[in-house]
């Protein structure tokens, strides 16, 4: 099992952000809506050391036209590992690495992935909650990545619900 690794919050990420924007843009061809999302676009709260990020195409024809210029540009293809219609991609990257989501417009699970996002960005003490939360979940796991991610799962479901109600 490989390690599931945290690092403290780095102000960087959202200047690589940006710049990652531009040459992501750029690959997909399409006028995407392209999406700091995860921990890593949350100040002040821990992640793994990959920014993720969403890329809203405009059809279905844009995502396979877009994997072909992601794979030539080093990108990994995954697939869609979650059944949420979102195609997944990864590049190693220094400092940090990639993970590109694709998907189309009104992606359920896209959705959810920003009002996650601006809950936590809104509610710091929130942030902070689940970064004490994830850093005892990465200890316990030992490596098991479906005890972290399904440790998170409550947490993750209370802000969503808490956020459908104040931010929608």
């Amino acid at each position: 099992m490989r390690p599931i690794r945290l690092v403290d919050y780095d102000p960087a990420w959202f200047g690589l952000f940006r710049s990652r924007r531009e040459t992501i843009a750029t690959l997909l061809g399409d006028p995407a809506d392209i999406h700091h999302i995860g921990s890593t676009s949350v100040p002040r709260l821990c992640a793994k050391p990959k920014l993720d990020i969403d890329a809203v195409l405009s059809s279905n024809g844009a995502r396979i036209n877009a994997t072909e210029h992601l794979k030539k540009d080093g990108y990994v293809f995954h697939g869609d590992p979650y059944g949420a219609d979102r195609w997944t991609f990864t590049k190693d990257e220094a400092p940090y690495g990639t993970r590109l989501y694709l998907c189309l417009p009104d992606n359920p699970a896209h959705r959810d992935r920003l009002l996650f996002r601006d809950y936590l960005r809104a509610h710091p003490k929130m942030a902070e909650n689940y970064a004490t939360l994830k850093r005892r979940l990465a200890e316990e796991a030992n490596g098991d990545w479906n005890h972290y991610t399904g440790g998170k799962s409550d947490f993750v479901a209370d802000i969503l619900r808490r956020a459908h109600t104040e931010l929608t």
